[in-house]
């Protein structure tokens, strides 16, 4: 009874400072193309780099299988600064300045795989930062294709939170809670 009138209470605040928010009118924003791509760029950063952080360094090569095609645990995240530095580079319309380098063979401790995936992040920030919604939509070279911009960069953010969800599995296996559901918990959602 207790949880159904503080949600009660809660829904009833939030109405009431939304109605403030909003003067009264009840109208909401019009979020955009370049927006959208930017807020799921920060959550998916703000989730990965968490899970990077999470996992002791002692479990950095653990694999949840036996199978040989499963990466250890630090190669998903240099895995995804691999594929950031080639996609990211490809909305800018720089060169990649990673090319040739295979981060998953040369990056092996934690503390050189959290850079690295930093550097990649660092790297991508103004591709996402700079896009509008009337540069989403323009042309990017992409391998021998030409694909619009926010294409280049939906892919960056479905690549890399399927590759969050596949870490969350690795965590969830340690006994840990991923960074995401950390977040949540702490403002009251979520106990698991």
């Amino acid at each position: 009874m207790k949880r159904v009138i503080c949600l009660v209470s809660a829904i009833g605040l939030a109405g009431t400072i939304g109605f403030a928010q909003g003067g009264g009118q009840g109208g909401g924003q019009k979020i955009g193309l370049a927006t959208s791509l930017q807020r799921g760029y920060a959550g998916f950063k703000q989730n990965f780099t968490g899970n990077a952080e999470k996992m002791p360094e002692a479990d950095y090569n653990f694999k949840p299988g036996s199978m040989p095609e499963v990466r250890p645990y630090g190669a998903l995240f240099m895995h995804i600064a691999n594929a950031q530095y080639g996609q990211c580079a490809a909305a800018k319309g720089v060169a990649n300045p990673n090319q040739g380098t295979d981060l998953e063979k040369t990056k092996t401790t934690k503390a050189d795989i959290v850079k690295a995936l930093a550097d990649s992040f660092a790297f991508c920030d103004d591709a996402f930062s700079g896009t509008t919604d009337e540069n989403a939509v323009q042309f990017v070279k992409q391998g021998n294709n030409e694909v619009t911009r926010a294409a280049v960069l939906f892919g960056v953010l479905v690549h890399g939170n399927e590759m969050f969800g596949t870490s969350n599995v690795y965590l969830r296996s340690k006994g840990l809670v991923p960074a995401s559901t950390e977040r949540m918990m702490g403002r009251g959602r979520g106990n698991n």
